[in-house]
C-alpha cells in the first residue's frame, strides 16, 4: 500500500509540472520581437506605441532581469508588468503570468500586455503569438522548466537580502567533474566565500544545496541569488563564513525515466550514490573543507528537498545540518525514521544539530505534506525550525528567504582549528 501511495503521489506531481513545462517548448520566435529592443524601423520602439492603448504609468520602470538597454517589460508601484512587442501580423499575444492575456494591439504592430499585480521575487514566463511558444527577447533566459526560458524579477517592498551590496563578495566557481559512478563528465557550481583565495590557512564548514525539478545547478546561482545572499550574511556577521555546493540533482525533465517497477529506484534515486560516491569526495579533495559531518550541511528545494531526505536518512553519518524547502512528499516516519530516532527526541538531537522545514503561506504545493510533517515532530518533541514563507507559494522568494533564515542556523555551535 506505501509503494502505490508513493507512485500515486509521484504521478500527481509530475503531470502538474510537466503539463506545465511541456506546454513551454522553445520554437521558432524570428517574427517577434520585443519593442524595445533593436528594430529595423525606429518608428516601432516601445517608447513610440500609442500612448492611448494602453498607457504605462509614469512610475513603471524597467525590470532588473531585462537584457542591457531594454525598457520592456516595466513594473510600476503596484507591480504590474508591462510588455510591448511588436508582431504585426500576429492576431492573438499573451503572457504566461497572472493577467497576461490582457492585450492590445497598436496602429504601428507593437502590441501592449499588462499583467495583474504580480507577486514579488523571481517568475519564470514565455510569450504565446498565435499559439507559438517563445522566450522574450527582451528579457534574461533561465534554465527551469525543463528549459531555457525567459524570467521576470518583481521588486519586493523593504527586502533586499538577495541584492548586490557594498560588502566583501565571494565568487561562483564552475566545476567540471568526472563522475566514476556515471562514466561521465558531470557539472557544479561552488560559491566560496569573501577571503577564500587569500586566508590560504583558513578551512571552510560545507553546505550542499539543490535545486527542484525541471531546474539544474544553475538555479540556486542564478535565479536563488546565492552568492548575493551569502555574501551580505556574512558581512552582517549574521552567518559563517561557508562553501556552498550546488550540483545538478538528475531531475529535469531529460533525465526522467519514469517510476520503476518491482521495487526498482524512481528516477531521483540514482543522485544519491553521485552524491556520496563522487561529489562529497572531489569537493573535499579540491576544496579547502573540514571534512567531517560536524561541519557539513544538506538542504534542498521541492523536489530537491525529496532527495535530502532521501540522503541524510540513508546516510546521516555524513551531515550534522538538514534543511528541506517545499518539500512535496518523502519524509521520514515518525517516529521510526532515521533508524528509529524521531522516536527519541534526545538522540535526535544529538545527531542532527538543525532541522529546518520551510514553505509558502500562499498556497505552495508543499504546504499540506511539510505542515503534517511539522505537527507530527511537535507531538514527538523533536528540535526543529520552521519557517513560512509569507506572501509567496511554490517559487523563488520562497526558497530564498528559506536560505536567509537557515545558513545563519549553520555551525555556530562548531569548534575547529580555525577559532
Amino acid at each position: 500500500m506505501k509503494n502505490i501511495l508513493y507512485q500515486a503521489v509521484y504521478f500527481c506531481v509530475t503531470a502538474c509540472i510537466l503539463t506545465f513545462v511541456t506546454g513551454c517548448q522553445v520554437q521558432d520566435h524570428s517574427s517577434v520581437q520585443s519593442a524595445s529592443g533593436e528594430n529595423p524601423n525606429p518608428a516601432l520602439a516601445g517608447s513610440a506605441a500609442p500612448t492611448q492603448i494602453n498607457e504605462v504609468p509614469g512610475d513603471a520602470k524597467p525590470a532588473s532581469s531585462n537584457v542591457p538597454g531594454q525598457q520592456f517589460p516595466k513594473i510600476d508601484s503596484e507591480r504590474r508588468a508591462y510588455f510591448r512587442i511588436r508582431a504585426p501580423e500576429a492576431k492573438r499575444i499573451s503572457v504566461s503570468l497572472p493577467g497576461g492575456n490582457r492585450m492590445t494591439k497598436g496602429p504601428n504592430g507593437v502590441w501592449t500586455v499588462t499583467t495583474e499585480p504580480l507577486a514579488p521575487g523571481f517568475h519564470y514566463y514565455t510569450i504565446t503569438v498565435d499559439g507559438v511558444t517563445v522566450a522574450d527577447p527582451a528579457s534574461e533566459s533561465y534554465f527551469g522548466m525543463g528549459k531555457m526560458c525567459s524570467g521576470i524579477e518583481v521588486p519586493s517592498p523593504d527586502e533586499d537580502f538577495y541584492m548586490p551590496k557594498d560588502v566583501p563578495h565571494g565568487d561562483v566557481r564552475a566545476h567540471s567533474y568526472f563522475a566514476r559512478s556515471t562514466g561521465g563528465f558531470r557539472r557544479c557550481f561552488v560559491y566560496t566565500p569573501p577571503g577564500y583565495d587569500t586566508n590560504l590557512t583558513v578551512r571552510y564548514p560545507v553546505l550542499y544545496l539543490q535545486h527542484g525539478m525541471g531546474e539544474d545547478a544553475r538555479g540556486w546561482p542564478e535565479q536563488g541569488r546565492v552568492g548575493f545572499i551569502m555574501d551580505n550574511l556574512i558581512a552582517a556577521g549574521k552567518a559563517r563564513p561557508m562553501i556552498i555546493v550546488m550540483c545538478d540533482g538528475d531531475i529535469t525533465p531529460g533525465a526522467m525515466t519514469g517510476p520503476r517497477k518491482d521495487g526498482r529506484p524512481m528516477f531521483w534515486d540514482k543522485f544519491t550514490n553521485v552524491f556520496i560516491k563522487d561529489i562529497i569526495p572531489m569537493i573535499d579533495s579540491t576544496y579547502r573543507t573540514i571534512p567531517d559531518r560536524e561541519h557539513r550541511a544538506i538542504a534542498g528545494l521541492s523536489l530537491g528537498g525529496t532527495q535530502t531526505w532521501q540522503i541524510t536518512q540513508a546516510h546521516l553519518d555524513e551531515f550534522a545540518y538538514i534543511g528541506s524547502f517545499s518539500a512535496p512528499f518523502g519524509f521520514p516516519q515518525v517516529p521510526g525514521g532515521f533508524n528509529g530516532l524521531l522516536g527519541d527526541p534526545v538522540a535526535f538531537a544529538k545527531q542532527v544539530k538543525v532541522l529546518f522545514i520551510s514553505y509558502g503561506a500562499a498556497g505552495d504545493l508543499a504546504a499540506r505534506s511539510t505542515l503534517r510533517f511539522q505537527q507530527e515532530l511537535e507531538q514527538a518533541s523533536i528540535k526543529h525550525v520552521f519557517y513560512q514563507s509569507p506572501g509567496t507559494s511554490h517559487e523563488w522568494l520562497t526558497w530564498r528567504r528559506s536560505l536567509y533564515h537557515f545558513a545563519p542556523l549553520l555551525f555556530q555551535n562548531t569548534h575547529d582549528g580555525n577559532q
